[in-house]
């Protein structure tokens, strides 16, 4: 009877190895995502900074900060994960 429960909290717990390992194959692409919108908004704040679109520039500004705060937050994910 023990063989049969230290048999399945094996294979339990093999299975839970599986599913934390592609976590860190998503935030990897997670933070690729972040990165790439961090510059795309970055150019878009530096065009209307040029034009003087001070509304659009206050929206970009928001933006990047809340891309920011994902990004870290990937990081974070992403340096635990892999501990």
């Amino acid at each position: 009877m023990t063989r049969k429960l230290a048999g399945v909290l094996l294979l339990v717990g093999l299975g839970a190895g599986t599913m934390f390992a592609s976590d860190v194959g998503r935030d990897r692409r997670d933070v690729g995502h972040d990165e790439a919108r961090i510059e795309r908004d970055q150019r878009a704040l530096h065009r209307d900074l040029r034009r003087g679109e001070v509304g659009a520039a206050r929206y970009e500004r928001r933006e990047l900060r809340s891309d920011y705060r994902e990004l870290r937050h990937d990081r974070r994910d992403l340096y635990w994960d892999r501990r």
